[in-house]
């Protein structure tokens, strides 16, 4: 598996990290889970292209997650593509048929499918996966690809959540802020470091980064590694990892 973080921002994005976005790629199957603002410039700039994503998993529903989705949309029917699916917590479907109702001109441009999922296992789009509810101010998804990949999606750090992931060789970690900002819904390093604490993971790339933590990385590094001694670092835009 091939993994290509497009956008490792958050809704503060800065000129190196565009909004929400993550591309999977193994064999003939190919993901993009979130399609926040960027990801269809990234897409290009990675060598993936728009033309190959006709499947797009939603973790959860904010602005900085699915900004994209419609660009996207247009992209592929430009191009003469005639499918997207788009696959996500329940919600999902009333959040495209809004987007039509905004952009009708786009309506019936190609087929668009939609699926929506909870808690449970899933094939999409040729990937096997495990969806679990984490814990954010909008419904959201964290989703496991065997023993390969876990996204957490937007989230608190909580044992739940480190449980799932366990044993994964890759956890994309949701690390929004520095320790000295007081934010609910996503983790700070020391809270973070914490719940992963006695779990194993091959290694955990931090993502979803505000501009808060521009020039605190080591800083925010050496506080998850108070209480957790694996590989731990930063994700960064068109970024490729391999799995196995």
């Amino acid at each position: 598996m091939r993994v290509t973080f497009l956008g490792t921002g958050s809704a503060m994005p800065t000129g190196e990290r565009y909004q929400a976005g993550t591309v999977l790629r193994a064999d003939d199957s190919t993901l993009l889970v979130d399609c926040g603002a960027g990801v269809l410039q990234r897409l290009q700039q990675s060598g993936v292209g728009y033309e190959s994503i006709s499947t797009v998993l939603l973790t959860h529903h904010h602005l900085d997650h699915v900004a994209d989705l419609m660009p996207l949309l247009k992209a592929r029917w430009l191009a003469g593509e005639e499918h997207l699916s788009v696959v996500g917590p329940r919600g999902t479907k009333a959040l495209v048929d809004g987007l039509f109702e905004v952009h009708d001109y786009l309506d019936g441009r190609i087929d668009v499918g939609v699926r929506e999922i909870a808690d449970g296992d899933y094939d999409i789009a040729g990937f096997e996966m495990s969806a679990r509810e984490v814990r954010h101010s909008k419904r959201t998804l964290a989703y496991r690809f065997d023993d390969r990949l876990t996204l957490s999606g937007d989230t608190e750090a909580f044992e739940g959540l480190a449980a799932f992931a366990d044993g994964s060789a890759v956890l994309v970690h949701d690390c929004s802020f520095p320790d000295d900002v007081d934010v609910d819904n996503h983790p700070t390093p020391t809270e973070l470091g914490r719940v992963l604490s006695g779990h194993e993971y091959g290694r955990v790339y931090l993502t979803h980064l505000y501009p808060h933590t521009d020039g605190r990385h080591e800083e925010m590094l050496d506080a998850i590694g108070e209480h957790y001694g694996g590989d731990v670092r930063f994700a960064k835009d068109v970024m490729t990892v391999r799995i196995g």
